[in-house]
């Protein structure tokens, strides 16, 4: 057991290295991204507490994926095997426990532990062979691909979108739809082959604009419930709301023209520092987005032509 937490540990190393980013860099970046991400939201969210159990779960709901599971069932023994998924959902989840206690949450870090401990009771079947419908059509794959990989992440979604509502909290509402926002940024991450790219026989200005638009359209579509919803309950917030969602679209389009950037190669620690800067202060992506543009047309010449 001791060999296989060491293996994964092999193997975080290597994606941060794959990823551009030095071992000792990544480790000490991590933490404090996600304990300013955690503070945020807990300023922001009356119920933070809940949103923020709720986000772990998903987050270690991942170590219950079946093939995964029905691998290590074939190496370990029953005991072994529960033992092991009990000590790793305590581990996936420490981060989010300790900020838990931090912020002075017993209580309700000790219900979220249980909760975690108990997914590892759950036996998916591996037999279930069904093709979860998309709304995506033929469209490029990204979206028809992650969405069937975080389709429950949206019921979430527009369930925190009823809460909000229902407590008169829009901030709730907002994050609701910035959850969509990261699952739909998340689904760029995948470079595809770049016979791929080539066999749309478009200009590289036409294939990105059709990219864009594709992106535009579906995450329009995914957030529409949400959009509905807070611009009849919030009517005096209208503008905030419009703010939020065409900062979804500006970073939607960033995160497409950054990927194209260094294509067909993983993005860099450049780019990567260069898209968190833009989280940080949203106004600098009137210069990252040509930016990132101008690369992704030199890069995609030597596959399209114009």
């Amino acid at each position: 057991m001791k060999e296989y937490f060491q293996l994964q540990i092999k193997i975080l190393n290597r994606r941060m290295i794959d990823f551009g980013l030095p071992i000792l860099i990544g480790y000490a970046i991590l933490p404090f991204v996600f304990v300013l991400l955690s503070n945020y939201l807990f300023e922001k969210i009356e119920f933070a507490n809940y949103v923020y159990g709720l986000v772990a779960l998903i987050f270690v709901s991942k170590l219950s994926e079946p093939k995964r599971n029905d691998f290590l069932k074939s190496i370990f023994n029953t005991y072994n095997y529960k033992k092991l998924r009990i000590l790793e959902n305590i581990i996936y989840c420490l981060p989010f426990t300790l900020f838990l206690i931090y912020k002075k949450q017993f209580v309700f870090s000790i219900l979220f532990n249980l909760s975690v401990i108990s997914t590892m009771l759950f036996n998916f079947s591996t037999n279930l062979n069904a093709v979860i419908p998309t709304p995506f059509g033929k469209k490029p794959f990204e979206f028809t691909e992650g969405f069937r990989k975080s389709f429950y992440v949206f019921p979430i979604a527009y369930f925190l979108t009823y809460i909000s509502v229902s407590v008169g909290n829009f901030n709730l509402g907002i994050f609701s739809m910035l959850l969509i926002g990261i699952i739909c940024f998340s689904y760029y991450s995948k470079i595809e082959n770049d016979y791929f790219v080539w066999n749309y026989n478009l200009s590289p200005k036409e294939f990105l604009l059709e990219k864009t638009k594709t992106c535009v359209l579906f995450f329009t579509i995914l957030i529409l419930p949400i959009i509905i919803t807070l611009g009849f309950s919030f009517i005096n917030q209208i503008d905030i709301l419009i703010v939020f969602i065409l900062l979804c679209y500006a970073y939607l389009t960033t995160i497409i023209f950054a990927k194209y950037s260094s294509f067909p190669n993983e993005m860099s620690i450049s780019q990567g520092i260069l898209i968190g800067l833009s989280l940080v202060f949203p106004p600098i992506l009137i210069l990252f987005i040509p930016l990132f543009y101008s690369q992704s047309i030199k890069k995609l010449n030597t596959i399209l032509n114009d």
